[in-house]
């Protein structure tokens, strides 16, 4: 199994490569996981261009000038999952391509999975390494490549595909019920949770918001502070690929919230509005189940 994952808050470890380890662990259920981090808001130009050449490019901290180093660098390390190992290794993303080339960059690197993650950036202040993490979610959105964007990735992949993304005078931070509509009823991310009228209860933490629906997409969910909570991706044909957008974290298990508030990384307002069990463990088993379907 191998998971290329725009690793995107990794300046705040328990969120970061925390959160990362929650997405990989129902992956890793049926054997090992290769995991490949871009960290493009970090990565020299020149790593870039390796990449396009190369195909995978392994960074080391020479290839990573804009690191944050409140958080160590690593370039690549272990974390055993239930009997099985995650390898986790650092990668460059291409830099300066269309949508052809990073076609076929994505192709050649042979994933069976994209996820990105939330991120301190914003969508609404556009920085020039987003246009090829854009054109990486529309490609693989696209491609029938199984896809998952997360909060700042919802947006990336929603804006990609033409929506308007905005920014609120304020941030939404806490846990609220989403209300899942027809399609999101009957939808294999949502699975888990269709025992509950009032649909899934899942964490937000944005100030950025996705305000028109992105093209060849349906709406599967919306939440009372945010209308565009939870996309899928069609294709040309109208039929459902296996790509996602989500505003909400399913990523943020309780123990890293907390441990996340200990390290400082959240205030303690924050962490006791996020004290509410919630459902995100079930959806990222759902997407983990789409994975694990499509893989050889």
């Amino acid at each position: 199994m191998r998971v290329l994952l725009l690793d995107l808050l990794v300046e705040r470890s328990e969120f970061g490569h925390g959160g990362n380890q929650e997405v990989i662990q129902p992956l890793a259920k049926e054997g090992d996981v290769d995991i490949f981090l871009l960290t493009p808001h970090m990565q020299s130009k020149e790593s870039g261009i390796k990449a396009n050449e190369e195909g995978l490019y392994f960074m080391g901290e020479k290839d990573v000038p804009n690191w944050d180093h409140d958080y160590p660098f690593w370039d690549s390390c272990e974390v055993p999952m239930g009997g099985n190992i995650a390898r986790f290794y650092r990668v460059a993303l291409p830099s300066g391509i269309e949508d052809v080339e990073m076609a076929k960059w994505l192709e050649e690197i042979k994933v069976d999975a994209v996820v990105c993650s939330g991120s301190r950036k914003n969508v609404t202040m556009w920085e020039d390494w987003m246009d090829g993490a854009s054109s990486l979610m529309r490609v693989s959105s696209k491609s029938g490549t199984p896809t998952l964007g997360i909060c700042f990735g919802h947006q990336l992949l929603c804006k990609s595909l033409g929506a308007e993304v905005t920014r609120a005078e304020s941030m939404s931070s806490g846990i609220w019920n989403m209300k899942l509509n027809e399609e999101g009823r009957e939808d294999i991310l949502f699975d888990s949770r269709k025992v509950e009228d009032v649909g899934p209860a899942v964490v937000y933490s944005h100030q950025d918001h996705v305000v028109t629906m992105p093209e060849n997409s349906i709406l599967l969910g919306s939440a009372s502070h945010n209308k565009i909570t939870a996309i899928r991706v069609l294709g040309i044909d109208g039929g459902k690929l296996p790509a996602w957008g989500v505003q909400f974290h399913p990523e943020a298990a309780k123990h890293r919230i907390e441990r996340a508030f200990q390290w400082g990384h959240i205030s303690e307002a924050e962490m006791l509005s996020f004290q509410r069990d919630h459902d995100g463990a079930g959806v990222l088993d759902s997407f983990a189940n789409v994975v694990l379907g499509h893989a050889p």
